[in-house]
């Protein structure tokens, strides 16, 4: 659930980065997206490597934590 709340916000947010990023290499003073469906293509396509990458982040941490878990001494 985090990860998409994350991922969809985050998405968002890179949507406008891009735009930024563009117009300043380019020299540009405004960009015109098209409509909301270029919009959301875009989007979809941030939100979906966010979330791919925040899974694969999951992942990784909690395989950190079970051989951290194994390699501690099962002491009294």
């Amino acid at each position: 659930m985090l990860r998409t709340i994350i991922a969809g916000i985050g998405g968002f947010f890179l949507v406008f980065m891009e735009t930024f990023l563009v117009m300043k290499l380019k020299g540009w003073h405004s960009i015109e997206i098209g409509g909301i469906a270029p919009f959301v293509s875009v989007w979809s396509m941030n939100f979906f490597l966010l979330f791919t990458m925040l899974s694969h982040a999951q992942l990784w941490y909690d395989k950190v934590q079970n051989e951290r878990n194994q390699a501690q001494p099962q002491g009294k």
